[in-house]
């Protein structure tokens, strides 16, 4: 077993984490969970486990996140989510054990492509709204849509529930809470723009399809920024909107994400709204998606 790190794997290949499931490499680690691949003997096959590390063992507040998100990986089941197969919650290793979803990341896809084509977009967008639509009939809000959390594929899958609360928890938040660029503005002042719900959601979606349109997030903070004051850490505070779309975005679309980030929450467009306004636009795309090695990729 290797050092316990913020950086690093805490578990290497043959650790077994529980009865007949083993780690076969380490993805990534974050403040709660340290991330692996993993075989399950009794399902015979790769899964995803999400393991909390152990400094966090005997935190109180790491221990109710947990247990939020395997209630709510319980709980939801939609085509766009990704799903959960077990949550291990007592023992060495508490973990919650997910779905192996081969593909890219929007953010992955992105960052190789730069700005990517209206084909790949628009269905993307139109998979996620039908997703954020559901998370609040559900009640729900996710919390961090980002292109980070979007594995390409048919259909697209929205990943990470780490922050999803339901209204009445979203609503009792405080601080801000969710990743600095596509967090709403409610997200980062709810003290005083709150409370948070269904149109933080929306506002995270336009803010994706704002970066991989433009390949740039909408309200970019200024690297010096001080993170103690909000306005400057979070620029989406401010009266400004964002630049304009390319040219090249058709005005529909333009509309729609324009509509999606305004800053009040109550005027954004229900997600249900978004995804009957993307239809006609999917409808109307001259080339049929396939799965490519980078995830969906147009061809003529």
């Amino acid at each position: 077993m290797s050092a316990t790190s913020h950086d690093g794997p805490v578990l290497t290949q043959g650790d077994e984490i529980a009865a007949g499931r083993t780690v076969v490499r380490h993805i990534e680690s974050g403040d709660l969970y340290a991330t692996y691949l993993v075989w399950d003997d009794h399902r015979f096959s790769l899964g995803v486990a999400k393991v909390l590390r152990p400094e966090r063992l005997h935190d109180e507040s790491a221990q109710r996140a947990f247990r939020r998100e395997a209630e709510a990986l319980r709980r939801l089941a939609h085509p766009v989510l990704v799903r959960s197969f077990d949550a291990v919650l007592e023992g060495a290793h508490p973990h919650l054990l997910l779905e192996h979803i081969e593909g890219a990341t929007l953010r992955q896809v992105q960052r190789q492509s730069g700005p990517l084509a209206l084909e790949q977009v628009i269905p993307v967008a139109l998979h996620i709204a039908s997703a954020v639509h559901y998370l609040s009939a559900e009640g729900m809000v996710h919390l961090d849509i980002k292109p980070a959390n979007i594995v390409m594929g048919i259909p697209p899958r929205l990943i990470d529930l780490s922050l999803v609360r339901s209204f009445a928890q979203a609503a009792e938040i405080a601080d801000p809470l969710g990743t600095d660029a596509y967090m709403a503005p409610e997200q980062c002042e709810p003290r005083r723009l709150g409370p948070i719900g269904a149109p933080a959601d929306v506002w995270g979606l336009g803010a994706t399809l704002y970066h991989v349109l433009s390949g740039s997030v909408p309200f970019p903070a200024f690297p010096d920024a001080d993170r103690e004051v909000l306005r400057e850490r979070f620029p989406q505070l401010e009266p400004e909107p964002p630049l304009p779309l390319p040219a090249s975005v058709p005005q529909d679309l333009r509309q729609i994400v324009d509509a999606m980030l305004r800053r009040e929450a109550g005027t954004r467009p229900k997600a249900s709204e978004v995804a009957l306004a993307l239809e006609p636009l999917v409808a109307s795309l001259p080339r049929k998606l396939v799965i490519g090695k980078r995830g969906l990729e147009p061809r003529g």
